[in-house]
């Protein structure tokens, strides 16, 4: 029988005797304690990474191929499929400790020749704002 965390079962009585282990529980524990600690001393921290989004206006629906999304902003931060098409997600979410959160994604979906069916693209940036086309 178990009394308490980390406590051993008394000899004689149930249980193996091993020491409860709340590992999982420790890890996300230290995970959330260090993305907090990195926030606070740091100031900011980055999920994903940075694209050109200047180019998102060069993307033409019906036209834009998987290639050249690539050659355009790279590889991916995200792959998955909605509705039956391929997405492709480009994305930069920058969060600080004091002010407003900096993000910007791009979705683009293809049809199952390659070729962009229609994307999205959102910014909390109001200065960068919508692409140009």
């Amino acid at each position: 029988m178990t009394h308490g965390f980390g406590a051993r079962a008394p000899a004689g009585g149930e249980g193996s005797g091993r020491a409860f282990s709340a590992k999982p529980t420790v890890l996300a524990a230290l995970t959330l304690l260090l993305f907090v600690a990195a926030l606070g001393l740091g100031g900011c921290a980055t999920i994903g990474r940075d694209f050109p989004a200047a180019r998102v206006g060069d993307i033409r629906l019906q036209q834009t191929t998987q290639e050249e999304i690539h050659a355009m902003f790279g590889e991916p931060w995200r792959v998955g499929v909605e509705d039956g098409q391929r997405t492709w997600t480009f994305a930069r979410y920058r969060y600080k400790l004091f002010g407003q959160p900096n993000t910007r994604d791009l979705v683009v979906r293809f049809n199952d020749q390659g070729i962009v069916v229609s994307y999205t693209f959102n910014t909390t940036d109001l200065e960068e704002g919508l692409p140009r086309r």
